[in-house]
């Protein structure tokens, strides 16, 4: 039972890191790396905030202005100064490891372990019930904030403005015949982005108790492996169940670590292993999405021809 909350814990935490991949890989159709540097920076925040003794939904707030404001940065290198996109995030996130070492002082990394925290309040002050654990108030905490913010992004792409952002992705062309700047629309979606990825970030490092500079290596990638396995467990178009198997992917990747972890030794793998173990996962996804479509195609197909004309 432990392990299970455990798994649905850090599924949850990182689920707002898949959102905000999911916004600009799928919907946009923007390759952007600032998630790297956006999800340290909302942890950054978070630990100046609790050791200013900043009230939680302050920092809360604060953290996801500091990612949006660091989406926006990239947005504008790449609207402004015509850069690719890819190539701007990679700008971003490398400003932005100077910019979370200024925020914190010029250390690497913050410990809250002197330091109350809001999860701690969770687990020691029973806050549902006296019967609850503490790990349990915390994973019922983080499963109605992500509801709440699942709810709050599905009502957003319902909105006149969400649709247009979504059909940027698919239809650039149809924006601009609009009369629409469509530089206006990548900006907002990229902070959107990575103003969830900021806030995901300010959520790990309260779990973790520290904030480290360096937590961000390698976020991107899980976040991506995390909405391509959410592809594999729902396929539809719809805003709702999009954003539900972001959710869902998140909680089944980490389930996947996790197994790495307890079991990995026995075929001889290490933790240093795990960065390998996330790209074969990725290019693994990319193959079966690659021929799954054909492979259905052709079976199905077979089976239409063999059926004789009703007479």
């Amino acid at each position: 039972m432990e392990i299970f909350q455990t798994i649905l814990i850090e599924g949850l935490i990182y689920a707002l890191v898949t959102l905000g991949v999911f916004i600009t890989f799928r919907v946009l159709d923007f390759a952007d790396l600032t998630v790297d540097g956006t999800f340290p920076l909302g942890g950054a925040v978070m630990a100046v905030c609790v050791v200013s003794g900043v009230p939680p939904a302050a920092a809360f707030l604060l953290a996801f202005l500091a990612g949006c404001a660091g989406g926006v940065i990239t947005a504008l290198i790449h609207n402004c100064l015509k850069v690719p996109g890819l190539l701007a995030g990679i700008l971003t996130m490398t400003m932005l490891y100077s910019i979370n070492l200024r925020i914190m002082g010029g250390r690497s990394n913050i410990s809250f372990h002197n330091a109350g925290t809001f999860f701690s309040a969770l687990k020691t002050g029973n806050v549902f019930s006296a019967s609850i654990s503490g790990d349990l108030a915390v994973l019922l905490f983080l499963a109605a904030l992500i509801v709440c913010i699942k709810f709050a992004c599905d009502l957003f792409f319902r909105t006149d403005f969400g649709l247009t952002l979504g059909a940027l992705g698919g239809n650039p062309q149809l924006i601009i015949s609009q009369g629409i700047n469509p530089a206006y629309l990548k900006t907002a979606g990229v902070a959107l982005s990575n103003g969830l990825v900021g806030l995901g970030g300010a959520l790990a490092s309260l779990y973790n108790g520290f904030a480290d500079v360096s937590s961000g290596n390698g976020i991107v990638v899980a976040g991506l492996a995390s909405v391509m396995l959410g592809e594999f467990l729902i396929s539809t178009n719809k805003i709702m169940l999009l954003t539900l198997r972001a959710i869902l992917g998140s909680c089944l990747y980490r389930a996947l670590m996790f197994a790495a972890r307890a079991h990995g030794y026995k075929i001889g793998m290490k933790p240093n292993d795990f960065r390998l173990l996330t790209g074969l996962l990725i290019i693994v996804c990319l193959i079966v999405s690659k021929y799954r479509g054909a492979f259905w195609q052709d079976l199905f197909g077979k089976k239409r021809r063999t059926l004789k004309p009703a007479k």
